[in-house]
């Protein structure tokens, strides 16, 4: 009798310690491990090709886990320490370290939204993308600028910005540069549907030129309404033969979109992007071109306005003539509320 209550007292210990172990084994594995005290769930950046150590590094900084040990603990028995990911991951309050590391070891990241309109440069681009994605903006700019990566999608630095189209997209945070473009040229394409493309041939402009004609008509009016308008005035000069002599691409040749005024010296500066100096479009995009800019030019006004000068009111509006003697009419006008205002550049 006496040998059987000890059996059973050691059966008993055995069997507490088993539940104990495992209840501890469970709790390790799949109670709530991750906590925090803003709204919403912890952003958990990790770069590309991580090593471990890294990982667990991030995740300690972050202070989302009650028990770091415990995650390592878990990770190191899944594997997680011999296939680590880069990307943006949320942690979510209540995440046990099981959920966790099958989400980090998955490479199950979350995208972030990319936005990014009136853009004038490259440059300007590659530093909006910077803030948003893991690469900076050298790599951006190195990737912009690169001929033969440019070249196996058609593109040249003077078509770039033909081929991007402002909007928000979600992208992965780690997307380089050359998936970047690779993206763009993607939606470019699908944006390029068989109706705009029949417009397009319909003017007799490929969609490069579409985008090239409708940055300089986005420089030219803020106005969206006006857009149509303005589109037809420099589709009226092409198809005569004349010079574009836009402003806005003398602006870009300078280098410089605040100046009000321009001079006669700055049309004596040789570049292909002078509409005053060679007939015909220039290039490419003085400026990545906006959407409204694009279908603009595609659905452009008919009329036989062939001059355009900026209100002398300001209001961002233009008057327009069919003749250059009511051009130089309207010309006067403003360059007088310009002399006005002490406005010489």
């Amino acid at each position: 009798m006496k040998k059987t209550v000890i059996v059973l007292f050691v059966l008993s210990a055995i069997l507490l310690a088993v539940l104990l172990a495992s209840l501890k084994y469970y709790r390790m594995f799949f109670g709530p491990n991750v906590v925090h005290s803003g709204e919403g769930p912890v952003e958990l950046f990790i770069p590309s090709n991580p090593s471990y150590d890294e990982v667990l590094a991030l995740i300690t900084y972050s202070g989302a886990l009650k028990d770091v040990k415990a995650f390592d603990c878990v990770a190191r028995r899944k594997g997680y320490d011999r296939h680590t990911h880069g990307g943006r991951y949320l942690l979510r309050e209540g995440m046990s370290n099981n959920d966790l590391v099958n989400k980090l070891r998955g490479g199950y990241q979350t995208a972030v939204k990319i936005t990014f309109n009136n853009i004038r440069t490259a440059d300007n681009l590659a530093g909006i993308l910077a803030r948003g994605l893991e690469p900076d903006s050298i790599a951006f700019l190195t990737a912009f600028r690169n001929d033969s990566l440019l070249s196996t999608m058609n593109l040249s630095r003077e078509t770039l910005l033909a081929c991007i189209l402002p909007n928000t997209y979600e992208m992965w945070w780690t997307t380089t540069p050359e998936a970047f473009l690779k993206r763009m040229k993607q939606e470019n394409l699908k944006f390029w549907n068989d109706e705009r493309r029949q417009k397009a041939a319909a003017i007799g402009l490929t969609p490069e030129e579409v985008a090239t004609l409708a940055s300089i008509v986005d420089e030219e009016t803020i106005k969206r309404d006006e857009k149509p308008r303005v589109a037809g005035l420099y589709l009226n000069r092409l198809k005569k033969g004349m010079r574009l002599q836009a402003d806005p691409t003398i602006k870009f040749v300078l280098g410089d979109f605040t100046v009000k005024r321009i001079l006669t010296k700055d049309l004596e500066i040789d570049s292909p992007y002078n509409t005053y100096m060679y007939a015909g479009l220039p290039p490419g995009p003085i400026r990545m071109p906006s959407v409204a800019g694009i279908d603009a030019v595609l659905n452009y006004e008919v009329h036989d306005y062939l001059y355009m000068c900026a209100r002398e009111d300001f209001t961002g509006y233009h008057r327009f003539a069919r003749t250059l003697r009511q051009h130089n009419v309207n010309a006067a006008k403003y360059r007088r509320a310009l002399r006005q205002l002490r406005i010489y550049r």
